[in-house]
């Protein structure tokens, strides 16, 4: 498979200024995610999205390809991750000239990834021609029956489909999945069909400790504290 690995780091960061490129332990944020893609010797190029020169000349310094910068309508405060990913996919197609199969996506705010996730996302592509795309999950701690919400001034459960199921006893909830930030691969024809993800999604699951999303200083502090262990 032709696989690229793509790292979105716009600009803009209101919970934490220049997030992207914070200081981490002496590297900026975004190194981490830019060399674990280059330790993965089944990625073909390792390319940054942004609309930012600063986050483009500290990418190439660190080793990605910086090939554009992005335009600014896919990189607002509101912008999701299709047009981003759909954007890259066809720039890059022209830009290197080759049919690209799948694009890896690598959030710089999980800096902390255990090996192998690319490796794994890729094996199970393969074996399962039907599927769409690959997303790193974790187990829900706090189950979505457990939870509430505000009706006018009552509680109503957020669950509408069953009767009651913040009654139903802790074995016998479903198991449910949450999505990290680690790692997503999306096929070609996902992205081309206007999906993020398709209708066959395949996990990896991670274990709770593994899961390290930045957003705020203190989970910067967090991230310095688990490098320093």
């Amino acid at each position: 498979m032709n696989v690229v690995t793509v790292i979105p780091a716009r600009g803009g960061s209101k919970s934490l200024p220049k997030k992207n490129i914070h200081p981490l332990n002496g590297k900026p944020l975004i190194q981490y995610s830019i060399e674990y893609s280059l330790q993965c010797p089944l990625i073909l190029h390792t390319v940054v999205s942004t609309d930012c020169q600063e986050i483009a000349d500290i990418a190439k310094r660190t080793g990605a390809e910086v090939p554009f910068l992005r335009p600014l309508q896919y990189a607002q405060d509101d912008t999701r991750d299709y047009p981003v990913m759909r954007h890259a996919l066809e720039t890059l197609e022209k830009h290197y000239d080759q049919h690209i199969d799948a694009i890896a996506l690598l959030r710089p705010t999980s800096p902390l990834r255990p090996p192998g996730l690319i490796e794994k996302a890729i094996h199970l592509l393969q074996k399962d021609p039907l599927a769409t795309s690959v997303r790193t999950v974790t187990k829900c701690e706090q189950h979505p029956f457990r939870m509430w919400q505000m009706q006018d001034h009552y509680m109503i459960g957020y669950e509408k489909e069953i009767y009651e199921p913040f009654n139903i006893p802790r074995q016998e909830l479903p198991t449910l999945l949450f999505q990290t930030g680690d790692l997503e691969m999306v096929t070609r024809e996902t992205l081309l069909a206007g999906s993020v993800s398709g209708t066959r999604v395949l996990p990896i699951i991670m274990h709770p400790d593994e899961m390290m999303d930045i957003d705020h200083q203190k989970d910067l502090t967090s991230a310095e504290q688990r490098l320093q262990k």
